[in-house]
């Protein structure tokens, strides 16, 4: 099972990216958690201790390793690079590790005015195309508020695209600015994954502004996730009912696409 998931900073993303990594962890499965969102704090979410979360070494400031395999430095611009670069080892060389979890960070940008970014995402995407298209582990893509890390072949092999939604104007017009852009690359399993329900006219507001979206949860509005947050602990399992609702969206993936 391959699952990217993306929406408005702030709506929750991460929190359940991260629940989808320990139930599957879990049930036993080799899991891969990508943490593409520049906030990058699905580690902490997950439960990785501080230990193995301070060995994180971001894939985006590995400069000698991406000047390396793409044969240009970063930031440096112009010239020519490798559009193909080596990626296959980067899991194992700078991946950290918790129960059944592999966590790979690929960090922020660089500011404007640095230079070229071209050879960092090549670099970068070409490690997601690796692990979509080559590997049989689980996939969990923690990613920003864009798609830019899927390639067009790449993005048509991701089983399940979720965007995360509140009951907000700013996060439903999120949503659709995202399918715009999923669009364009073929992505065809788009869900929605509507967070912080209060009531059913939260429910009613989500149907009536995304009726043309497939629906598949609504996960309540949980005051235990913020003080797990505050105390930087990981929602799971402790926020049981939004667990139980990631679980049943989980369960339903797993059917739609026949695995387990």
């Amino acid at each position: 099972m391959k699952i990217a998931v993306t929406g408005k900073g702030g709506v929750g993303k991460t929190t359940i990216a991260a629940i989808f990594a320990r139930l599957y962890s879990q049930q036993g499965d080799t899991v891969l958690a990508i943490d593409a969102d520049p906030d990058a704090n699905l580690a902490s979410a997950i439960g990785f201790p501080e230990a193995e979360i301070s060995k994180i070494q971001p894939l985006c400031s590995l400069t000698s390793v991406i000047e390396e395999r793409t044969g240009a430095r970063p930031g440096a611009g112009g010239g020519f690079f490798k559009i193909n670069p080596k990626v296959d080892d980067l899991v194992e060389r700078f991946g950290i590790k918790f129960e059944n979890i592999l966590l790979l960070s690929i960090g922020k940008p660089k500011p404007g005015g640095t230079g070229c970014y071209c050879p960092e995402n090549v670099f970068i995407k070409s490690l997601v195309t690796h692990q979509v298209l080559q590997k049989d582990e689980i996939l969990i893509l923690d990613m920003e508020a864009g798609i830019e890390h899927l390639g067009r072949g790449t993005a048509k092999e991701v089983d399940a695209f979720l965007i995360v939604v509140e009951p907000g104007k700013r996060s439903l017009q999120t949503a659709q600015d995202i399918r715009s852009l999923a669009a364009d690359l073929g992505i065809v399993h788009i869900f929605i994954v509507a967070n912080k329900i209060l009531s059913e006219e939260d429910k009613n507001f989500i149907k009536r502004n995304l009726s043309e979206f497939d629906v598949i949860g609504y996960l309540p509005f949980d005051r235990s996730l913020i003080e797990a947050d505050a105390r930087g602990a990981s929602p799971f399992p402790s926020c049981e009912e939004v667990v139980r609702q990631v679980e049943q969206i989980k369960q339903t993936l797993d059917k739609k696409y026949h695995k387990s």
